[in-house]
């Protein structure tokens, strides 16, 4: 399928680094006149957005938190008045209070847009269907994906998140080309698929663009052999703009291509803040430099990844998410992400992709659990060698002691959007 790509997608990189710093320079201006916050912010650091003569000096400027949008809660970061805002989008505030963006016009069309570039990079088309699974309403993953498949022009079927059975039916009904929907609850959708008509891989999709959640290699290959379609990475979060601030192309499948003429990329040391070059691994850091609503400057994501050249566009890529800066477990001094283990137990045929990872404390030390289900068709296997071999797999190749419980297949409780594969035992001890 041959698509017309927008000019910048493969502009030369001269060309994309001038429209970025051009962008950057008015972002930085449109942050420091109109957000209480940046202008403090910018004077205690002693910069002002005229200092801003390359894309290097970015890295003068401070950076902005997610506490910061707390303590700004619900309104002090919006860059435009009240009257300016058609749409506001909220995270779930399960760590305190929510953070709120606030989208103008403008900003919408730009998320639309960038969401149809995304779909298109993914092999869709305006004659395709495509079936919504993530959560609608506050949540910008739902409706971030609806404006997109229709700016795109394709037949949306906006089912959002859970009704599993009738997710399933309705794939089968409607003959969808396209699913978005996170990796976790995808695997819920192929388990219904598969008891409804026997062979998920059957099925009328093609594509599936999986975002939300950091997610393995493993667990690609896994839904695409299950369900018989390519399966690739969408990037974004709201503070940012939403779904869509980076995709995976269909022709290379090699890492999600940032769309830079939007958001502008940067990987630092979680650490010290510093920089780090292109290829290093470290924190993504964003800014936005065509946000009106809420302009973000040097927003720290916690997600762990680094820059690749570009491939399949001029722009670059980002590597897979290897966990969050905030969710890494430190197993008696072994780092750990869950990422990590979910690649050593999908390569156990007997287990089915499900797991929970239980951190606990025993005396001064902290112990991990991992819980995980025994496939249907492999109920005779030797549970004690097979716990045996999974701790083994697991001490040789990230380094920890782990005690393993595998219970029955349909045992571990499901997710209807993300997946929690962490439970955090010592809080509550």
């Amino acid at each position: 399928m041959t698509t017309k790509l927008d000019h910048i997608e493969t502009a030369s990189v001269d060309e994309l680094r001038s429209l970025q710093l051009e962008r950057l320079q008015k972002s930085l201006q449109h942050a420091y006149d109109n957000v209480p916050m940046y202008k403090r912010k910018f004077d205690e650091a002693g910069v002002h957005p005229s200092d801003c003569k390359s894309l290097e000096d970015l890295s003068k400027f401070p950076f902005t938190t997610k506490q910061d949008l707390r303590d700004n809660y619900p309104f002090g970061l919006f860059a435009v008045p009240m009257d300016k805002i058609v749409r506001l989008h909220a995270s779930s505030g399960t760590t305190g209070k929510p953070t709120v963006v606030g989208y103008t016009q403008q900003d919408i069309d730009t998320w639309a847009d960038v969401m149809a570039r995304s779909l298109r990079a993914a092999g869709l088309s305006n004659k395709d269907k495509i079936h919504v699974s993530y959560g609608y309403g506050l949540f910008t993953g739902g409706l971030g994906a609806h404006y997109g498949a229709e700016r795109l022009g394709a037949a949306v079927i906006p089912m959002s998140g859970g009704q599993t059975e009738k997710q399933a039916q309705l794939i089968q009904d409607f003959q969808p080309d396209g699913i978005m929907v996170t990796p976790s609850y995808c695997l819920n959708i192929i388990d219904e698929l598969e008891r409804q008509m026997g062979d998920a891989s059957q099925c009328s999709l093609r594509v599936g663009v999986f975002g939300g959640e950091p997610w393995s290699n493993g667990m690609r290959d896994e839904i695409e052999q299950r369900m018989g379609i390519d399966a690739l990475d969408i990037y974004g979060l709201s503070e940012v703009m939403g779904p869509g601030v980076a995709m995976e192309c269909l022709e290379s499948k090699d890492g999600p291509t940032i769309w830079e003429d939007h958001f502008y990329p940067e990987i630092i040391d979680p650490v010290t803040g510093e920089v780090v070059a292109d290829g290093g691994q470290g924190e993504l850091v964003f800014t936005t430099i065509t946000k009106e609503g809420l302009p973000v400057i040097r927003y720290r994501t916690r997600d762990l990844t680094r820059l690749l050249p570009g491939s399949a566009r001029t722009m670059r890529r980002m590597d897979k998410i290897t966990g969050r800066s905030d969710d890494m477990l430190i197993i008696r001094g072994v780092n750990v992400f869950p990422t990590q283990v979910e690649e050593q137990l999908l390569q156990f045929p007997q287990l089915t992709p499900h797991y929970q990872l239980e951190v606990s404390r025993h005396g001064h030390l902290d112990s991990l659990r991992i819980r995980v289900e025994l496939r249907h068709d492999h109920a005779s296997a030797d549970l004690h060698s097979l716990e045996h071999h999974i701790k083994h797999r697991i001490k040789a190749m990230i380094g920890i002691s782990t005690a393993i419980d595998v219970v029955g297949e349909g045992e571990l409780p499901r997710s209807q959007g993300k997946a929690v594969r962490v439970v955090d035992l010592r809080k509550s001890a």
